[in-house]
């Protein structure tokens, strides 16, 4: 019994490249033919254009073949007998022997003999398709060939005994993980088998039946139920290919201990960040100097496949039975619906049966697609399998033949743009706000400082005076007690008796009083300096405190001065609150814009938040939640800001307001929120007073979403927004703000109660007047609108509400209504066959439209309408009006 020594490790080993080998490292990445004098032992350089290298199709699909070396069995039941093939490497050749003498010989884009090592395969087979991985191309990397010849062995081997024999998977991991930065790309994986036509999951084994799901617009192919895993570290990689190489089926057959029954496939999801090219733009006023638009952030995302097909066998060679038979049949099966694309595509067939089987499904870009791919066919040396060993090189000649188209797939980084401009936008605030703290700890340190500087001037001078004035009262005090003393103490030394005894002897008192008193003048006169002197002192302390004063004045001069530049910092804050506001409400625009596009792209198409038959709101999650952009709003702007803005001076202030609330409006969580603030007021107030026409076409938008609400609808209504759009209509020329203004009346013709107060106020002429445009998106609206306004008018006709013809055919709608029955622009038609229908279900409107020619018209809509829905509708209406059937009898006209 042959055993696989590719896949256990053991037995027939391939043996390491020795240093005397002259077989040469090479590269088919960038390879020229065999006949050019260019070595081909260089080293790839990477590059990211997918025309690298010298090669005339560089997209062409590369296959290098691999020859195993004999087994132990081989070894002795085949010891007498040459190998079936002889290896040129130098030359790229591969001769096969009919016999001792005849032989065939081929060429490939690399010959790998039984001593070629694990490093060498990947370096000449893979690493040119990882390079392009990592340059932002899809890669695919497949072995095929006879059961036991080595795929296994070549793909998957995980080396942990023996580094060196590494296989393709394990070495590419290295490389991209090398190649990429843990913090701005992401590396994840998924690990599949195909068994039996069904996709399981490897990761996964309850997961046993993966649907494919194709993009009807890219034809790109995707498995949305596989288990995604993030991929940080080299051991991580190597505990998933062991998680899914012991959920791989595999069996004991003759020719392989270990044969597997499905094929194995590992995709590999790369994302990474880059930036684009710088573009250098002119100068208006100087030719010789230019400006650096500073390059945009990009994401690109590229996938490697890599592919591990079951073995090829003949069930009489492998002894196969039972299930085995069928696993078996099931190998063979695909593999055959394989090989029948790929002659297709080598042949130029204009049909390739790519959907014949999961397989080639799955390896549809690989094979004429957008994907660098390498193919590694995989021989065994034995005699006795030199059938299935032509069949391997036939099936690897023809792959040669197969070119793809390779595409970089990149894409806008809007949240990286947007992550860039909040942090912009926070360091902007925390630096306003640390130089306003500055600015207030200063001017309040200054006002502190002058404040004690007069309370310590005040009080000074206050103790001063007070301290004079003691001592001018004190030393007054002790010169009057000092005369009232020396009075006291005269009197008692000369008493009166004294005194008339002088007098009697004739002498006065003049002698001894005389010193007295002129030693009371002399005190008098002291006490008098005294008084001038502290009258001397008042008034200089009272300069003194003047000067104080003075000074003062300086300090409430500066304070004053403070106060001025205060004012002017307060108003700079406020401008720089509202650059603020403005910043934050484009970062919001641009965030908006890129999930707008997102969704769009996952819709297969653009859209507005308006637009279609049902008018869905786009923007909302179906429970109920905010987006991320609602979210991010509320927490950076707030709409009271933002209805704000839409008052001020600034025309570029107001029209870039106006589209935030137009944005926010299309989020239904958002809408009683901005009417609730008086939204839908100024909205309207714009759309009365100003005759910018960028102004009025998003107020218009704004309103049309906010009309998508039925209680919106009314107050619309109530402030005579009705009449506001109908004039607005009939001024306006620009197709978009018309497509405005006839989705917010199309809106409006959706609600029962509003259907007397649109003819009333001039909406149904409006609406009709728009045609005028010939816009198919303003068309579209306008049919939109008709008919959301003949569905109203018929449920009011089917439950008694209303009768008489219908207000539509009163307004001069039906010949335009006829005449755009069979409109070729899709949404145009479907409308108007809704209005068709829902105008013929009332009888009292029968004879108008038979006279208008939409009997002929409904006729067609039963017979050629797309949409089963209408056409049953249709058929229906007919069939249930008296005035109709009679009609159609008298014209001989069956449904």
């Amino acid at each position: 019994m042959a055993s696989n020594g590719y896949r256990n490790g053991n037995k027939g080993a391939i043996k390491p490249l020795s240093a005397s080998s002259n077989v040469r490292s090479s590269s088919f990445k960038s390879r020229l033919p065999p006949s050019s004098n260019h070595s081909s032992g260089s080293a790839p350089r990477r590059t990211s254009s997918a025309g690298a290298g010298g090669d005339a199709v560089p997209g062409r699909v590369r296959v290098a073949v691999r020859l195993r070396p004999r087994n132990a069995e081989e070894s002795i039941a085949d010891a007498d007998f040459a190998d079936c093939v002889e290896l040129q490497p130098e030359l790229k050749r591969l001769k096969l022997r009919k016999n001792n003498w005849e032989s065939e010989t081929y060429e490939f884009d690399g010959v790998l003999t039984e001593f070629a090592s694990q490093k060498r395969v990947y370096e000449v087979v893979a690493k040119p398709v990882v390079e392009s991985v990592l340059d932002g191309y899809n890669g695919t990397v497949m072995a095929y060939g006879q059961t036991g010849t080595g795929k296994t062995f070549t793909l998957g081997k995980l080396g942990e005994e023996d580094t060196s024999a590494r296989g393709i998977m394990v070495r590419s991991m290295e490389e991209i993980l090398a190649n990429v930065s843990p913090e701005m790309d992401s590396v994840s994986v998924s690990y599949l088998q195909l068994y039996m036509e069904t996709i399981q999951d490897l990761l996964d084994p309850t997961n046993d039946n993966i649907s494919i799901v194709e993009d009807p617009r890219t034809g790109d192919v995707s498995l949305p139920g596989a288990t995604h895993v993030e991929i940080r570290d080299e051991q991580s990689f190597l505990e998933i290919l062991k998680l899914g190489e012991a959920h791989r089926i595999a069996a004991n057959t003759k020719l392989n201990t270990e044969s597997s029954r499905s094929h194995a496939i590992l995709m590999v999801h790369i994302k990474r960040s880059v930036l684009g090219e710088e573009v250098s733009i002119p100068s208006e006023t100087d030719k010789s100097s230019h400006f650096v638009k500073p390059p945009k952030p990009l994401v690109r995302k590229s996938k490697l496949v890599l592919v591990d097909l079951a073995g090829s066998e003949r069930v009489q060679k492998s002894g196969s039975e039972g299930h085995m038979l069928e696993e078996a049949k099931s190998i063979n099966l695909s593999l055959s619906a394989l090989g029948k694309c790929i002659n297709a595509l080598a042949e130029n067939s204009a049909h390739v049966p790519i959907r014949d089987s999961k397989l080639t499904r799955l390896l549809r870009d690989s094979f004429g697609g957008t994907a660098r791919t390498s193919l590694i066919v995989t021989i065994g040396p034995s005699p006795r399998h030199r059938g299935e060993t032509a069949s391997t090189i036939l099936f690897g000649q023809r792959a040669m033949k197969v070119e793809n188209m390779l595409k970089i797939k990149e894409e806008f980084d809007y949240k990286s743009l947007s992550r860039r401009l909040e942090i912009q936008l926070d360091k902007l605030i925390a630096e306003n706000e640390r130089q306003q703290k500055a600015f207030d700890d200063e001017v309040e340190r200054i006002n502190l400082e002058a404040q004690n500087r007069v309370s310590e001037a005040e009080r000074n001078f206050t103790d001063a005076l007070e301290k004079e004035r003691l001592k001018c009262q004190m030393e007054y005090m002790e010169s009057v007690k000092m005369l009232e003393e020396k009075m006291i103490e005269n009197q008692r030394k000369h008493g009166w008796d004294g005194f008339r005894k002088d007098k009697c002897n004739g002498e006065g008192p003049g002698s001894s009083n005389a010193k007295d008193i002129a030693e009371v003048k002399k005190l008098l006169e002291k006490e008098t300096h005294m008084r001038k002197e502290a009258e001397k002192e008042v008034i200089k302390l009272k300069s003194q405190l003047g000067q104080g004063t003075e000074a003062g004045a300086g300090v409430d001069a500066e304070i004053l001065k403070l106060q001025i530049a205060l004012e002017d910092e307060v108003l700079q804050k406020r401008k720089l609150e509202e650059e603020i506001v403005i910043l934050r409400s484009q970062m919001l625009q641009l965030t908006f814009e890129a999930d707008q596009m997102r969704r769009c792209l996952s819709r297969g198409g653009p859209g507005n938040a308006y637009t279609g038959l049902d008018s869905p709101m786009s923007q909302v999650s179906d429970n109920g939640h905010k987006t991320p952009v609602s979210s991010l709003f509320d927490q950076a702007v707030g709409v009271q800001k933002v209805l704000e803005l839409l008052e001020s001076e600034d025309a570029n202030v107001r029209i870039h307001a106006v589209k935030v609330v137009a944005n926010l409006a299309a989020e239904e969580a958002n809408q009683e929120r901005i009417v609730e603030a008086g939204g839908l007021t100024s909205l309207l107030m714009l759309l009365r007073s100003y005759e910018d026409e960028v102004v009025r076409r998003v107020a218009a938008g704004a309103i049309a979403n906010l009309a998508m609400n039925e209680a919106n609808q009314e107050l619309i209504m109530l402030q005579g927004g009705i009449s506001l759009l109908s004039i607005t209509a009939s001024d306006a020329e620009d197709p978009q703000t018309l497509r405005m203004v006839a989705g917010a009346i199309a809106n409006l013709c959706g609600n029962d109660k509003l259907q007397a107060t649109l003819r009333s106020e001039g909406g149904i002429k409006a609406l009709l007047g728009m045609v005028r445009c010939g816009h198919p998106d303003v068309l579209s609206q306008v049919a939109r609108g008709i008919a959301n306004f003949a569905k109203c008018e018929s449920r009011a006709s089917t439950n008694g509400i209303r009768s008489g013809r219908s207000l539509l055919i009163d307004e001069g709608a039906l010949p335009w209504i006829v005449q755009n029955a069979n409109n070729d622009a899709a949404p145009i038609r479907r409308h108007i066959e809704l209005a068709l229908c829902h105008l013929a279900q009332h009888e009292v409107n029968a004879k108008d439209m038979i006279n208008g020619g939409a009997l002929w018209e409904l006729v067609r809509i039963t017979r050629d309408c797309s949409r089963e829905d209408i056409r049953s509708l249709a058929r229906r209406t007919l069939n249930s009006s008296l005035v109709f059937r009679a009609e159609m009898r008298r014209l001989r006209i069956e449904l």
